[in-house]
């Protein structure tokens, strides 16, 4: 199976997704079997590291995401991933826009198919470390009940 996570900038909130689903897989024994990745809607920060406040408040719980580097989303990923998850309604349009009409990628948004008490994973970006925090918090929450649907799926 193969899971994409998408931003604004992916340098943010969808490393944080990819970072944290792939630590949650290797504790679940599942790493093996699942390629996970994550991508922005934009291209401002294409082949950048994730912002530095969202490592370092990732490592504090003991995700590494520093070897994470961005990239745009394209529309080869609609036939290369079987679910792509955007972090908000703005990025979903613009998955939704751009999706191919035979593209066999499935498409949602992140937190509201994970049962979340909110929809959107809050940018964090011009905020302050507790945006990072609550980022985190909803990411490990919808991650945990992805991996439930990812073992259901193999």
């Amino acid at each position: 199976m193969r899971v994409l996570f998408v931003c604004l900038g992916n340098i943010c909130r969808s490393p944080t997704a990819e970072g944290v689903l792939r630590h949650q897989l290797q504790a679940a024994g599942l790493a093996g079997q699942v390629q996970v990745a994550s991508a922005g809607t934009g291209d401002w920060h294409v082949g950048k590291g994730p912002d530095s406040r969202t490592c370092k408040a990732a490592l504090a719980r003991g995700y590494d995401l520093s070897q994470q580097r961005a990239q745009q989303v394209k529309a080869e990923h609609f036939a290369e991933y079987d679910l792509i998850l955007a972090m908000d309604e703005s990025n979903l349009r613009h998955l939704r826009a751009m999706r191919a009409p035979n593209a066999t990628g499935e498409l949602d948004l992140f937190l509201r198919r994970y049962g979340a008490p909110v929809d959107e994973v809050p940018d964090p970006y011009y905020g302050g470390a507790e945006g990072f925090e609550q980022v985190l918090d909803l990411i490990e929450a919808a991650c945990h009940e992805l991996v439930v649907e990812i073992k259901g799926r193999l």
